[in-house]
């Protein structure tokens, strides 16, 4: 049985953005601590780099630029952001980021997601579609895909998405990339992912 989860500082954010090279991206912390229910992020994107526009179909996630200067791309176009800036990114909505000249430091707050599962392609399109976490071999939402053109096309396919989609699988939280060229960091964590 767990303890009690105890109330503290867990981290100051000068210090964890401060010694980070210009040219590094990806995430500089996380929460980890047994028993939460929130995930939270520190993310870097060095300068010149992005986080593809992409929707999240199951959390809304809290964003605030620690640092730098960039742009949030959403479907009503780009707004730009600076050290200070609280964003609400809504599940749903489609959104993205890019660096500015000096790189891009945010913490991202969000409903934590169920552990990863093993299942078939339908079990994780049911489980997309209803937000039950029971099945899936990847977060909601990041398995669908393919299993909806796999129904659309007449037939399921059992096990999922095909091996070469695993320069896309983010080796930190498991969550697929776009389809994008020049995609290089996950859009949930802003872990580097694979060389593909």
């Amino acid at each position: 049985m767990t303890a009690n989860p105890v109330a503290g500082v867990l981290a100051r954010m000068p210090e964890v953005t401060r010694d980070v090279p210009a040219d590094r991206s990806g995430a500089l912390w996380r929460l980890a601590e047994e028993g939460r229910q929130l995930d939270a992020n520190v993310v870097r994107l060095a300068a010149g780099t992005r986080v593809a526009v992409h929707v999240e179909p199951d959390l809304d996630v809290l964003l605030y630029v620690v640092n730098g200067t960039g742009r949030l791309d959403t479907a009503e176009g780009g707004q730009p952001v600076e050290a200070g800036c609280l964003v609400w990114l809504p599940h749903g909505s489609r959104r993205g980021m890019a660096a500015g000249p000096e790189g891009l430091a945010y913490l991202t707050v969000h409903r934590r997601r169920p552990g990863l599962s093993i299942g078939t392609a339908s079990a994780r399109a049911g489980t997309a579609r209803t937000g039950t976490a029971d099945a899936g071999a990847v977060p909601p939402g990041a398995a669908a895909p393919g299993a909806d053109a796999a129904r659309e096309a007449g037939g399921e396919r059992e096990g999922g998405e095909a091996a070469c989609l695993l320069d896309r699988v983010c080796p930190e939280c498991g969550r697929l990339a776009p389809a994008e060229t020049g995609v290089r960091f996950c859009g949930r964590c802003g872990s580097r992912l694979p060389a593909g």
